[in-house]
C-alpha cells in the first residue's frame, strides 16, 4: 500500500499535469482528437459523480444513466420548444441559453435523485443495485414512449445553447466552455469530499452503525449524497448535449450506467482524479480499439481487466505506486 506521502505526490502530479495538459490541448489537438478530450471531460463529471456516492459513501447505483440522459433532455426539450415558441407543459417557456438550461437540468436531475433516493436508499446491498437498475430502465422506457419529442429516435437540438454572446460553433470556444463547467464542478466536488459532510460520510461506509451511535443519521446523509451525486451526473447529460446536439434514449440505458462504473472502477474507486483517468483511459481505448477491429468490445474487456487486476486499484493506485518508487530512488 502507497504512503499518504505517495499518495499526495501522485495527485499534486497528476493534477499538476491535468491542468496544463487541457489547457494545452486545442493548441496541439486536430478537430477529432479535440472532440475526443471535450468527451473525456464531459464524461468525467458523470463518472466524478458516480463515484462520489460508490467510492465515498459505499452505494453502488447502476441506474446513474437516469440522470445523465435526464439532464440531456431537459437541454433538448427547452430547445424544442424554444424553437417552436410553445411552453413545455403549458406554462414553461422554452430557453437556448447555457445559463438556464444548464441550471435547469440539474435541478431536474437533482429532484428525480431525490424521489429515487428516498425509495431505493431504504434497503440496501443487491435490493438497493436492483432498485436504481428498476427506475432508470422505467424512465428509459418511458422516453422511448415518447413520441412527441422523438420516440427511439431522439432530439436534434439544431444548434448548441447560446452562452454569454460567444460563437458556440466554434470548436475551440466550445471545448474552453465545457473545460469552464468542468472546472467549477470539479472544484465544488473537491469542497464537499474534503468537509465534514465527506468526513461523516466516509465514516459511514467503514462502520454506518458506529456513524449512528455517534449521532449521524446515515439514511439523511446518504440521501443528500445520492442528490448531490444526480446533480452531478444531470450536468453532464447537460453538456453532453449541448456538445452532441442531440439527446437520446441511449443516454439513459443501463449499459450507460455500466460503463460509468467502469470508467469509475478503471481509475480507482474513493479516489478523487481516478474517475478522470479511467475516464480517458476508457474513452481512448474505446476509439482506438473501434477503428482496429469489430471485436473492440472483447479486446477492450481484457484490457480493462489486466489493468484493474495489475495495478490493484486502478490507475490512480498504480500512478501512487510510480510516486513511491520516485520517492525511494531519490532517498
Amino acid at each position: 500500500m502507497p504512503s499518504p506521502d505517495a499518495r499526495n505526490l501522485a495527485r499534486r502530479i497528476g493534477l499538476a499535469v491535468l491542468v496544463v495538459a487541457l489547457l494545452a490541448v486545442p493548441m496541439f489537438a486536430d478537430s477529432s482528437s479535440l472532440s475526443l478530450v471535450t468527451r473525456i471531460l464531459i464524461y468525467s463529471i458523470a463518472a466524478a459523480s458516480l463515484n462520489f456516492v460508490l467510492g465515498y459513501g459505499g452505494m453502488i447505483s447502476l441506474g446513474h444513466a437516469a440522470f445523465f440522459g435526464i439532464g440531456g433532455y431537459v437541454v433538448g426539450m427547452l430547445f424544442v420548444h424554444h424553437a417552436d415558441a410553445t411552453p413545455l407543459m403549458g406554462f414553461i417557456p422554452g430557453s437556448n441559453q447555457l445559463l438556464v438550461t444548464v441550471p435547469a437540468a440539474v435541478v431536474v436531475s437533482g429532484l428525480l435523485a431525490l424521489i429515487i433516493g428516498a425509495l431505493s436508499l431504504r434497503t440496501g446491498g443487491v435490493q438497493f443495485i436492483m432498485i436504481t437498475l428498476a427506475f432508470a430502465q422505467m424512465i428509459f422506457f418511458f422516453f422511448v414512449s415518447l413520441k412527441a419529442y422523438g420516440g427511439e429516435d431522439g432530439i436534434i437540438v439544431r444548434r448548441t445553447n447560446e452562452f454569454l454572446g460567444l460563437n458556440m460553433r466554434d470548436r475551440v470556444t466550445l471545448y474552453y466552455v465545457m473545460l469552464g463547467f468542468w472546472a467549477v464542478f470539479m472544484l465544488a466536488l473537491w469542497r464537499v469530499v474534503h468537509s465534514s459532510f465527506g468526513t461523516v460520510l466516509r465514516g459511514m461506509k467503514q462502520n454506518e452503525r458506529r456513524m449512528a451511535a455517534l449521532g449521524y443519521a446515515p439514511y439523511r446523509y446518504k440521501l443528500y449524497a445520492f442528490v448531490l451525486s444526480g446533480m452531478g451526473a444531470g450536468l453532464s447529460g447537460a453538456l453532453m448535449a449541448n456538445f452532441l446536439r442531440f439527446a437520446s434514449p441511449d443516454m439513459l440505458h443501463w449499459t450507460k450506467s455500466a460503463a460509468l462504473m467502469t470508467m469509475v472502477i478503471l481509475g480507482g474507486v474513493g479516489s478523487f482524479l481516478g474517475p478522470i483517468w479511467g475516464t480517458a483511459a476508457y474513452l481512448v481505448l474505446e476509439t482506438w480499439l473501434a477503428a482496429q477491429t469489430e471485436y473492440w468490445q472483447l479486446w477492450l474487456g481484457l484490457i480493462l481487466l489486466a489493468v484493474v487486476l495489475g495495478t490493484r486499484g486502478g490507475i490512480n493506485a498504480g500512478m501512487a505506486r510510480l510516486a513511491a518508487l520516485m520517492m525511494r530512488g531519490r532517498g
